[in-house]
């Protein structure tokens, strides 16, 4: 009983900041322009790589459907230092994310999280053009999600629609968010739920902190098809258990900047040289970031702590309740949708 009750509290505290952000982020996708974006990030100045890290980082694109997109401005003439810093940036923060860090971890994570993100998508963009070997696009390149919803990297040719059409558009988009990331929130969710029920509290104090806990959420990280909304229930359960927030924060964004198809179609496409800054970039500036915030907490005595944040919703009220609802109604019709596509695959 204990266990179902801090799931609903985690959900309902979660669910109103993610129907936010699903719908901030459905109105972005209304106009992704690959072209425009393509046309603006052509050369390798630095203002080119920090003009690409703000354009990506509020788009609403997972780790995995980033590569299509990231991969579809390279081919168009974007430099590989403004294909890097979009493709670090647009994973690993977005409006949706950042509005479920501030439910789950509070204003000062939602403040640190896209500022971290966009410093260090910025810091691996200049070090991939500062690579030597130039390796020119392929001619085609395998996602890890081809097919799939989420991936909508490629450029659609502009065309008038009326109102209705926008708005069918508009939910259609709203729709998908939720399919693409449902799968990881649950998980998360039921994740940070176990740990907030059987975990002690003195766990893993012992061993939460430090430059070694920080490299253990990077490797834990990079086999994870994980995108920066559903990585942030994990990174609020291992809170929970005793990690700091520092080393929590280099989870959030080592994770979906870091997982094996990103890094494969970086070497495919850029060459040896610029995996490894792009690794440098990614890990360093993550881990020096989760180091800095660490400091501060410590010495600002700031409060980051998942528990105590989420007892300070207003979970009864009305609108907490309809947008938890609509969000469990759309989730649950996602699951299974995925089941039936199963069952009908097995068959086949």
């Amino acid at each position: 009983m204990m266990l179902w009750n801090n799931l609903l509290a985690l959900f309902l505290s979660a669910a109103p900041w993610l129907f936010i952000g699903f719908v901030i982020a459905a109105t972005i996708k209304l106009g992704e322009p690959s072209r425009w974006l393509a046309k603006h990030l052509g050369n390798s100045k630095p203002s080119t790589t920090v003009k690409a890290a703000l354009i990506g980082a509020p788009l609403p694109l997972c780790s995995c459907g980033v590569i299509p997109a990231a991969m579809g401005l390279r081919r168009a003439g974007a430099s590989k230092s403004a294909t890097t810093s979009f493709l670090i940036a647009t994973p690993e923060t977005g409006v949706d994310s950042v509005a479920v860090s501030y439910a789950l971890l509070g204003p000062i994570m939602a403040i640190v999280r896209p500022i971290a993100a966009v410093v260090s998508a910025i810091v691996a963009g200049l070090l991939v053009g500062n690579a030597e070997t130039e390796t020119a696009p392929s001619a085609a390149a395998k996602s890890c999600c081809s097919g799939s919803s989420c991936c909508g990297g490629e450029a659609k040719p502009a065309e008038q629609t009326s109102f209705s059409q926008t708005i069918k558009t508009w939910l259609h988009n709203f729709k998908e968010l939720v399919e693409d990331s449902y799968f990881w929130l649950l998980i998360g969710l039921v994740f940070a739920g176990l740990i907030q029920t059987y975990m002690p509290e003195s766990f893993m104090t012992r061993w939460g902190q430090g430059w070694l806990t920080m490299l253990v959420m990077v490797l834990v990280g990079i086999p994870m098809y994980i995108c920066a909304t559903a990585s942030t229930p994990i990174a609020a359960g291992l809170m929970l258990a005793g990690v700091s927030p520092g080393a929590a924060l280099v989870f959030m964004l080592a994770g979906p900047a870091t997982n094996i198809a990103t890094l494969m179609l970086v070497r495919q496409e850029m060459g040896m040289r610029a995996l490894v800054a792009y690794l440098v970039g990614v890990i360093g500036s993550a881990m020096v970031f989760g180091w800095g915030l660490d400091v501060m907490v410590s010495h600002w005595g700031w409060q980051i702590n998942p528990a105590q944040w989420q007892e300070q919703q207003l979970l009864n009220s009305g609108w907490v309740i309809g947008s938890s609802a609509i969000i469990a109604v759309l989730m649950l019709m996602a699951a299974v949708n995925d089941l039936r596509q199963r069952w009908f695959s097995a068959a086949a």
